[in-house]
């Protein structure tokens, strides 16, 4: 641990005598401060969609998995009739904690999204619904069908099984689908760094050679461009995370409008972890322009 920290001094320190073989400024330079800069801006929202829709997920699966609902489908003088039926069989039935009849302005309003605020829901055949809310045990779903089949011909029992699955499942995509972007975004921000260290050896080959010609060796001056690149790298990179940040910020909150895509940013200690993202842009700027710069050293030979 010792000899790491001190190597991470050493690098933070840098060599005056090594850092003339790295241009300060230049095509290079600003190459990897906006490269580092715009992949951290993406990576911040990379990282919100994976937890946001991991979030997700999981409120999808305990809102769905707790409540179920019961359609009732008969003609209008049997429809009382049936729902007092259905309804005596649920209250009987273990695992359901609760079980109520949804009002006609309750069903209207679930239909409104498609049939408009004013449909005349008391006019129309429409099914009574039943809202189920289980306990945490759950209840015998087989079971239950099996009773409101002889009890209440007219009942058909959705445990929303085929709601909630797909709907994790695809969750569950997005949240992979973030966490491979962040990996694509690692790995272009280290082929740009790559590209920009062989450039600027390119540029400072008769330096290069110079060095050489004093006794400098290829660690040496590797060493220089190493430091130049992470330091450009780890200063873009944290310029882009504070943009993605308050980026992040300006989404909607989900307590205010509610839909589907909001809430997309960070929540409690989740906040903490676009501070990831910095030191990762260092690190893969690190190995790449050491691995570019002892290649091409070894070449220019």
């Amino acid at each position: 641990m010792k000899d790491f920290l001190s190597r991470v001094m050493a690098l933070l320190a840098g060599d005056p005598q090594a850092d003339r073989a790295v241009p300060p400024t230049g095509f290079t330079a600003r190459l990897t401060l906006f490269t580092s800069a715009a992949m951290a801006f993406l990576a911040v929202f990379a990282l919100a969609l994976s937890l946001a829709t991991g979030r997700l997920a999981n409120r999808w699966a305990a809102e769905l998995a707790q409540t179920s609902t019961l359609r009732i489908s008969a003609p209008a003088d049997q429809m009382e009739a049936q729902t007092r039926a259905a309804m005596a069989v649920l209250e009987t039935t273990p695992g359901v904690a609760q079980a109520r009849p949804l009002t006609a302005d309750e069903q209207r309003a679930l239909l409104a999204p498609w049939f408009g605020p004013d449909l005349p829901v008391e006019t129309l055949p429409i099914p009574q619904l039943i809202e189920i809310i289980e306990d945490g045990n759950g209840y015998d779903a087989t079971g239950l069908r099996a009773r409101l089949q002889a009890e209440v011909p007219g009942a058909v029992l959705d445990d929303h099984t085929r709601w909630r699955e797909p709907l994790v499942a695809a969750a569950g995509r997005l949240r992979t689908l973030g966490f491979v972007a962040i990996l694509l975004i690692a790995a272009s921000t280290g082929a740009m760094i790559t590209l920009a260290a062989n450039a600027a050896l390119a540029a400072n080959a008769q330096v290069i050679r110079v060095m050489r010609l004093v006794g400098a060796r290829d660690i040496y001056i590797a060493r220089a461009f190493v430091r130049r690149f992470t330091m450009r790298a780890l200063l873009g990179a944290t310029v882009g995370m504070i943009a993605g940040i308050f980026a992040v910020l300006l989404l909607p909150r989900a307590d205010v409008a509610g839909g589907f895509l909001t809430g997309l940013g960070f929540q409690g200690w989740h906040w903490l972890w676009p501070l990831v993202i910095p030191p990762l842009a260092a690190i893969v700027a690190f190995f790449a322009t050491r691995a570019a710069a002892l290649r091409t050293l070894r070449e220019q030979s």
